[in-house]
């Protein structure tokens, strides 16, 4: 997916689009929302473009004290402009909008649809995806189709493989290694988990199921399921906090894990995770150890200090 803009209104980035949203900004009878007075309405614009020319654009907006009915014109009027006036040559293929106050956090406020598809489309390794405003894809997608890559190579997977893909968002990496015997996707988002459904539908891949719910509440059944398996695969691709402790102990006691490629965007907050999966055998961590076996950084943000790091660690052998 082509870089996804996300910034605050008072600091737009000089990209047509954004030129044009400030446009109608400066024209607006409601100025920019001020982070440190919480004045102001206009909060935030987010752009996602996609290779097949999609662009959705998502509204982020204070309401303050303004009424529903006054709100809906603001809605109204936004509409018309990008649909219908000088804002119809940018060719936004869906539009959101989304009002929360400084009580509501942005994951507790619903996006309104406002106009176009409901979703956009990125073509990735020759599959297909449907993304949703509120679903995490890879902002850079030739280097996502590095990542990717990298990862299935290191599953190595088989058609006697079965693949947990935690944090599965909306089922790429689980796609693009699908020719296993079988995917389990985990994703807390559920609007990511009806958009990695509709992909494999979107794509012909039958041997997938999805789970909706945070890795640590259900690790335990989903590893649970695969005990019989004769060789199972697991992939984490989690926030930056890292995966919950009680995820790691799950994998380590699952003794039909014997390889995990553990992808990072943020090598501090997955210390803990590492530290867990090399720590020697215990009551807690009753399966043996995992051992990296071998790592590279993938550069999905040119010109800056952050990577994606891909490890990749195999179970040790019962002694």
């Amino acid at each position: 997916m082509s870089p996804t803009v996300d910034f605050p209104i008072l600091n737009c980035s000089p990209m047509p689009s954004e030129m044009l949203f400030q446009g109608y900004l400066d024209q607006s009878p409601y100025p920019a929302f001020n982070p440190e007075t919480h004045e102001g309405y206009w909060r935030q614009l987010t752009v996602r473009t996609s290779r097949l020319a999609h662009l959705m654009v998502m509204v982020d907006f204070h309401p303050q004290s303004l009424t529903q009915e006054t709100l809906n014109k603001v809605k109204e009027n936004l509409r018309q402009f990008l649909s219908e006036s000088d804002g119809k040559d940018v060719t936004v293929t869906s539009c959101y909008f989304r009002a929360h106050t400084d009580k509501t956090t942005c994951s507790d406020a619903p996006f309104e649809h406002l106009f176009g598809d409901k979703s956009i489309t990125e073509s990735l390794l020759g599959l297909k995806f449907q993304i949703s405003p509120s679903a995490f894809f890879q902002v850079n997608t030739a280097g996502a189709e590095v990542l990717y890559q990298t990862v299935a190579d290191w599953c190595g997977p088989s058609n006697s493989t079965t693949v947990l893909d935690i944090c599965c968002g909306t089922g790429t990496i689980g796609l693009t290694v699908a020719q296993v015997s079988k995917v389990i996707g985990v994703e807390m988002c559920s609007q990511a988990v009806e958009d990695a459904k509709t992909n494999a539908q979107l794509n012909g891949v039958t041997n997938v199921e999805y789970h909706c719910a945070k890795a640590e509440d259900i690790i335990k059944e989903v590893t649970r399921s695969v005990r019989g398996s004769d060789e199972v695969v697991a992939i984490v691709d989690p926030p930056r906090s890292g995966l919950h402790s009680s995820v790691i102990v799950s994998i380590r006691n699952c003794r039909n894990i014997k390889r995990l490629v553990y992808v990072s965007c943020n090598m501090n907050g997955a210390m803990n995770n590492f530290i867990d999966l090399v720590r020697p055998t215990s009551k807690r961590l009753t399966g043996s150890r995992f051992l990296p076996i071998k790592a590279v950084p993938v550069d999905l943000f040119p010109l800056t200090s952050h990577c994606e790091l891909v490890v990749l660690f195999e179970r040790e052998s019962d002694k």
